[in-house]
């Protein structure tokens, strides 16, 4: 199971699923109709298999600690994708409300030129096979499924007291540019949590399921064998 993070719809995976081919058969639920983390779990929980590989991009790492506090025993493997286990320091969490605050005057644009160099690499700007669906994705979104998540992912605990426990195979990934999820987060959850691997994508921003789809599966196809 796959879970896309703020914004994005299963299309984020889209690249990564078909670069995996057959080495799995990958699930991903739409999280955009829930207005918290628990909701979310619970509702990816229930279109998951009895035991399950799961992987979380960005907000949807927030949605994979959260069904692992839930259900530990059905999780067979953990994939950490540009994600954090910390919560928000208050400058975020006030840029957050900001973004709320305007969505609900009716001034969300959905992901604009001006936002699209804080989540990918420079050198992939011009390029509309990863602008295009981030673009598309917030549209299809819109500002009401936009202030449910922001809402979700303010309200999330604190999921670094839950990395020692972690006990399955895990891989963290992180584009070494990426500055939504600086790499300093992955290194940290990686180095707490047992039985982890760390990949850094270079020339990578923080859309690695669109910006390096093919290292992305190459790197979870070893995962999956693990």
């Amino acid at each position: 199971m796959a879970l896309p993070g703020l914004l994005n719809t299963a299309r984020v995976f889209e690249p990564v699923i078909a670069a995996l081919g057959d080495a799995a058969e990958v699930i991903v639920p739409e999280l955009y109709q829930c207005d918290s983390i628990d909701g979310m779990a619970e509702a990816a929980l229930g279109l998951a298999p009895e035991r399950f590989a799961l992987g979380g991009f960005s907000m949807g790492g927030y949605v994979a600690f959260e069904m692992l506090r839930r259900a530990p025993q059905r999780i067979e493997r953990l994939a950490l994708i540009d994600t954090q286990a910390s919560p928000d320091p208050p400058a975020s969490t006030a840029r957050r409300r900001a973004f709320v605050d305007q969505s609900k005057i009716g001034r969300f644009h959905g992901v604009t030129s001006t936002l699209m160099p804080s989540l990918i690499h420079p050198s992939r700007l011009s390029d509309a096979a990863v602008t295009g669906p981030i673009v598309e994705m917030a549209a299809q979104i819109g500002a009401d499924g936009f202030e449910r998540e922001q809402r979700a992912i303010m309200a999330r605990p604190d999921s670094r007291p839950l990395l020692v426990d972690i006990k399955v195979p895990t891989i963290v990934i992180s584009g070494r540019q990426d500055r939504t999820v600086p790499l300093a987060r992955a290194e940290e959850m990686a180095a707490d949590i047992s039985h982890s691997q760390l990949v850094v994508l270079e020339q990578c921003g923080h859309m690695a399921p669109l910006e390096k789809p093919v290292e992305v599966a190459a790197a979870l196809k070893k995962w999956l064998s693990l």
